[in-house]
């Protein structure tokens, strides 16, 4: 997702001489092509995280379209007072990237572990909140929000994620897209929501669900604010069951975002969140082995949802 990001703003800034890149003193083996090709659109700002958020507010009400760019928490958590004060406040065009989003970074452990993000960002008013499933849902959401103005969120994975789509023609912020419709006419039919870099993992898990004869609606929520109510409806009206699955704690992110909407309509239908229990994640080791002891792998999400439904 991270050398996606960096090729499509490459191509974007190429053709919009407004648009800054800063980092945070990291990335260069990442950013190297972009500060090669554009070096007087790029700014080290060093390890100050803070400074570079302001900075970048500046730059912004000056007409400046600028993407801060660091790992896991430091460009949202570390400057938070930053982010709320000088940009959503503003409504400055500023877009915040931080690379390694969820248990990326999972041997470095809980200081590196971005999994309250989501839920922050999202309280921020006038923020958009983007998490893309895989590489080209992460090109499209850097072109859609460097055309947005106001201040936006991104969260990539880190690198090596499966490709899932071969293109998204009509993607657009706050609309969510569509993975697969299975549903059965006879048996359990479910609506499984994903948001961020774990959609591998929930289109392997729906898949063992296919041949446990459970019929799935499968959706990737690439924006978790604004959040894609008509889908979420649409959905809720045919399925038994919401099932969301983020690599993130369930408090406050993308679940609780479906959560907001279902309860706001009335429905009946039981909602269940999969994702980080209202916990920090504790144990080290790759993100694989991470999700797997979370519960979010693709097995633990298929013993999941099969407890719930023969329950």
């Amino acid at each position: 997702m991270r050398d996606t990001f960096v090729k499509t703003l490459i191509e974007l800034a190429k053709e919009d001489k407004n648009i800054e890149l800063l980092t945070g003193d990291l990335g260069f083996g990442v950013l190297k092509p972009f500060w090669e090709t554009l070096p007087d659109q790029f700014t080290d700002a060093g390890i100050a995280e803070q400074n570079m958020t302001t900075v970048a507010a500046g730059m912004a009400l000056e007409g400046k379209t600028v993407f801060t760019y660091s790992i896991g928490n430091f460009p949202t958590l570390r400057c938070l007072e930053q982010i709320r004060n000088d940009c959503t406040y503003h409504n400055a065009n500023v877009k915040i990237v931080c690379v390694g989003g969820g248990l990326v970074y999972g041997s470095l452990g809980m200081s590196h572990h971005a999994t309250e993000d989501l839920a922050i960002m999202r309280a921020l008013p006038d923020m958009v909140v983007m998490a893309p499933g895989d590489s080209v849902e992460a090109a499209e959401a850097t072109k859609a929000i460097t055309a947005h103005q106001g201040t936006c969120y991104l969260r990539l994975g880190r690198g090596g994620e499966k490709r899932i789509h071969k293109s998204i023609p009509d993607f657009k912020i706050g609309k969510a897209i569509k993975i697969a419709d299975r549903r059965k006419e006879t048996g359990h039919n479910i609506a499984l929501f994903s948001a961020g870099a774990i959609l591998d993992e929930v289109c392997e898990a729906r898949a063992e669900l296919e041949e446990k004869g459970i019929g799935v609606i499968q959706y990737s929520f690439p924006t978790v604010k604004p959040i894609d109510c008509e889908v979420i409806m649409g959905c809720v009206k045919t399925a038994d069951a919401v099932f969301t699955v983020e690599e993130h704690n369930i408090v406050g992110g993308f679940g609780s975002a479906v959560a907001e909407v279902m309860a706001g309509a009335g429905t009946g239908t039981p909602l269940y969140r999969l994702g980080l229990n209202d916990e920090y994640c504790t144990k080290v080791g790759s993100q694989q082995y991470l999700r797997n002891e979370y519960g979010i792998s693709a097995g633990k999400i298929v013993e999941y949802i099969s407890n719930k439904l023969d329950g």
